[in-house]
């Protein structure tokens, strides 16, 4: 009988910040990843990073890492704009992706990607960490158990300071602004919470004059079962909280996006007099996202489990984005 294989052997095109400082280390520890190479367009860079994280292999550009053929699958935390070309050239080197998102920048370019993976048979992953969190599966089924009575609302603040006009996330041209990367998270993490989809959406966006990006918005999305609102910000003090509110209980969830995996993390659920409000508070064990996400991406190609960050994921949260911008530069509701 032939031996199950259990792991899957990794390369890193780019060495980006998040990943070199926070995913790469983290899927290090992965039972059922390998990380066997990482590439940049300085030789010297890769192979300096190669050393630190203790990766096998340096490669001096993209195009010589794509070459290797013990390489099964890339992750690509690269600049938003350059997403589609880098999963094109992975997918046909036959290599699986799992790249950062948002996965392309318009809903329209996931059905490029979906023809992409049926001509190569490479499966095209999002890396939305937030989806691969334990605290998350459990305040989802508190919310759809019906637990905090009928669901009323969401609201939700996440934010931080930056405006470096040299940072890629400020740089319109390559996909930055707070919509693209943060407003994402509110919006796939209510989704996936409710179980549902936005019906419309409503936003107000206040652009930089000088950097051109939106730096504040606040938005509404209509679900069919109650309204979700989030305020994101690149030029606000740093912030994060989800607050999800029934009839009859609340669920609070503190650093719900960035969260740390060095320490226990909790949900508080509240319900009573708000004076004298009983907590019930829900710890969990400190985890990592990021080696949690690997290894699910190593096991859909293993042996073709479901990916929380599939394309039908991808399109769909996309299609909210688009609704947000389209909203916030026509004025009023706009159905998704």
């Amino acid at each position: 009988m032939a031996r199950i294989k259990e792991a899957v052997k990794w390369g890193i095109l780019s060495t980006a910040k998040i990943g070199v400082e926070k995913v790469i280390p983290a899927m290090l520890n992965g039972e059922h990843t390998i990380i066997h190479a990482i590439a940049s367009r300085n030789l010297k860079r890769a192979e300096e990073t190669a050393d630190l994280l203790q990766i096998p292999a340096a490669y001096g550009s993209y195009e010589e890492l794509l070459r290797d053929p013990e390489i099964e699958a890339v992750y690509i935390p690269l600049p938003n704009h350059l997403h589609f070309e880098w999963i094109e050239k992975s997918v046909r080197a036959g290599k699986h992706v799992l790249c950062e998102k948002p996965l392309v920048l318009t809903s329209d370019m996931v059905e490029k990607l979906r023809e992409l993976e049926r001509e190569t048979g490479k499966k095209i992953g999002e890396g939305f960490m937030v989806l691969h969190q334990k605290r998350w599966d459990r305040v989802r089924e508190i919310v759809q158990s019906g637990s905090l009575g009928k669901f009323v609302t969401a609201v939700s603040i996440f934010s931080y300071y930056l405006d470096d006009k040299e940072n890629i996330r400020n740089i319109p041209e390559y996909g930055g602004g707070g919509i693209y990367d943060i407003g994402c998270y509110p919006t796939v993490i209510s989704r996936y919470v409710l179980g549902e989809e936005p019906v419309r959406a409503a936003a107000y966006l206040q652009k930089d004059p000088d950097l051109g990006i939106d730096r504040l918005s606040s938005v509404v999305l209509e679900f069919p079962s109650g309204p979700v609102s989030f305020t994101v910000s690149t030029q606000m003090v740093p912030f994060q909280i989800f607050q999800f509110f029934g009839t009859e209980k609340m669920i609070e969830v503190q650093i719900p996006f960035n969260t740390p995996h060095f320490r226990s993390m909790s949900i508080r659920v509240n319900s009573g007099n708000i004076y004298e409000s009983t907590k019930i508070v829900e710890s969990f064990s400190p985890e990592n996202h990021y080696t949690r996400q690997g290894d699910a991406f190593s096991r859909a190609i293993l042996y073709d489990e479901p990916f929380a960050g599939s394309l039908d994921n991808a399109e769909k949260n996309l299609k909210v984005l688009e609704a947000i911008f389209t909203s916030a530069r026509e004025g009023g509701w706009i159905t998704v």
